[in-house]
């Protein structure tokens, strides 16, 4: 069976808490999504893997609320329950099963979480017919996801001559485009043009940009430009849900809703990781601190080198274009929108651990991103249009999400 028709049948069918902002009670949904957040942080996974994991985890949990609720359409294959059985139970337990299998070395924080829900509901056939519901969603999402590619070998082959020292550190998820896709039809789906020639007038704008803005030790960076590169310095993908969580307590909200609604950015931010880095790891584009210590060598009178220059922030272990933060911002923002479309939107907040706990906020999407995709030049690490090129991306990613997920039902 063609397996983007299986995903789709299957579905259709269907940070820790200092961190990563206050406990706001809107529903099991929300409360178990910070839980399940706080775990995949202490597992001290990889932002690519962290992000799957919760991936599989909302897209169980959708599955599992939605079987109860029937609140939208559904198909062949679903998790079915009556409409009777326990919500609260079903989506503990489609945590716990789904984490439990992902996660076995935080076995005992996810038990500690999911008994301390389950003892809250009373006992009883509602229950019962819940936690199976949740169990059967987790396994069940667990396993399909098994063959997606993410436990493939990485194989990355440092470019270099024969006798000739390299760093030897491996850079990180060199296997992602290799996986199966949530939305896309391929990791290539989306994969742009190639970054500006190094000859280029814009070359030399961003270069001449971030090696002023983004350099260790800037004269140029004002203390809010500052402020804003320590706060997205943050990589795990519970920012993000956060941003999520801080919606999804508008007054208004259903459960099931509120389900949809994580899968659906869950998704987009997975299938943006995969196409960010088949993008990366197809151009190899060397970073800030590498072009700038070899300005002199790209062919550009306009880039001098600086041969001591750092950045901001420690550069992240993978090629540089295009921004995958902004690939993110970009998926996310683009779902908030289409799910806010018909009423007013509210405002996004969330909070970061690089910036002690610190709480920003946005009152439309194009300020969030736009701020995103600034804050990874303060930091040093990304070029102006790099960030251009990853939020656009990350757009279309998300308007997939928003098609398949959020069109309108009776």
């Amino acid at each position: 069976m063609n397996t983007e028709f299986r995903i789709s049948r299957f579905l259709a069918a269907g940070g820790l808490s200092l961190f990563f902002g206050t406990v706001v009670r809107a529903d099991v949904v929300t409360d178990w999504n910070q839980k399940a957040g706080d775990i995949v942080v202490a597992a001290k996974l990889t932002p690519a893997a962290a992000t799957r994991v919760l991936t599989i985890v909302q897209t169980a949990v959708y599955e599992a609320t939605n079987g109860i609720t029937r609140r939208y359409p559904s198909g062949g294959g679903k998790v079915t329950a009556g409409s009777r059985a326990s919500v609260d139970a079903a989506v503990a337990a489609a945590n716990r099963a789904a984490l439990s299998k992902l996660l076995p070395s935080q076995q005992a924080a996810i038990d500690s979480a999911y008994q301390s829900a389950i003892a809250g509901i009373p006992d009883g056939p509602a229950k019962t017919e819940g936690i199976a519901a949740g169990e059967k969603a987790g396994e069940s999402l667990v396993a399909m996801c098994a063959d997606d590619g993410a436990d493939k070998g990485e194989s990355y082959r440092p470019i270099t001559a024969p006798g000739v020292y390299v760093a030897t550190a491996i850079p990180v998820a060199s296997q992602w485009p290799g996986r199966r896709p949530w939305l896309m039809t391929s990791a290539t789906q989306f994969r742009p043009g190639p970054p500006p020639k190094l000859t280029s007038e814009l070359w030399a704008r961003d270069y001449n940009e971030i090696k002023a803005v983004g350099s260790k030790n800037s004269s140029t960076r004002t203390p809010e430009q500052t402020a804003i590169a320590r706060f997205w310095e943050a990589t795990q993908p519970t920012i993000y849900q956060t941003v999520v969580r801080s919606v999804a307590v508008v007054p208004g909200r259903d459960v099931t809703q509120n389900a949809r609604l994580f899968m659906a950015v869950s998704q987009a931010l997975d299938d943006a990781y995969i196409a960010i880095f088949d993008a990366k790891y197809q151009y190899n584009f060397w970073r800030p601190v590498t072009a700038i210590r070899n300005g002199d060598i790209d062919g550009n009178d306009a880039t001098e080198r600086d041969a001591s220059w750092t950045p901001f922030i420690d550069t992240p272990m993978h090629p540089e274009y295009p921004c995958a933060h902004c690939i993110l911002s970009g998926a996310a923002a683009t779902v908030l929108k289409a799910e806010f479309a018909s009423g007013p939107f509210p405002k996004l907040t969330t909070s970061s651990p690089t910036a002690n706990g610190a709480e920003r906020s946005w009152t439309n999407v194009e300020d969030f991103m736009q701020e995103v995709a600034n804050a990874r030049i303060y930091d040093g690490v990304h070029y102006r249009n790099s960030t251009e090129v990853g939020t656009a991306m990350g757009k279309k990613i998300g308007a997939l999400a928003a098609a398949k997920y959020l069109t309108p039902h009776p």
